[in-house]
């Protein structure tokens, strides 16, 4: 149901270098995009849009708000998680199980947004 979603930035061209790399990870590539908003796409999931705020406002990220990115195994999650941290990011929680089942790393991007990489089974 999901089509996609938009992560602000304050600082495009350093988001889009963060992307680049931690989104190669899980097989994401750039998509439609343009000056202000760049579009990464992986073959069947949703997109993920980063842009500049249209309101021409700080972008902000929201307490309580998270994007998960789904991994193909634990290896995956830790090698993501560890590229983001090498191009970046702040570490939310070195990867493991957080309960049966669930294996996930989280961290936050330059501009402080919240993701999750996770393997489910």
């Amino acid at each position: 149901m999901l089509g996609y979603v938009t992560i602000g930035t304050n600082d495009f061209d350093r988001a889009t270098a963060f992307y680049d790399k931690v989104l190669a990870g899980l097989g994401g590539k750039r998509g439609m995009g343009g000056e202000r908003m760049q579009g990464y796409v992986a073959e069947g999931g949703p997109m993920i849009m980063v842009c500049k705020p249209y309101d021409g406002e700080a972008a902000t990220g929201g307490n309580g708000t998270m994007f998960a990115l789904t991994a193909p195994s634990r290896d995956v999650v830790d090698k993501v998680h560890a590229e983001a941290l090498a191009a970046g990011a702040s570490d939310e929680g070195a990867p493991g199980e957080r309960m049966p089942g669930f294996y996930g790393a989280y961290f936050r991007d330059p501009d402080g947004n919240k993701l999750c990489v996770f393997k489910m089974g």
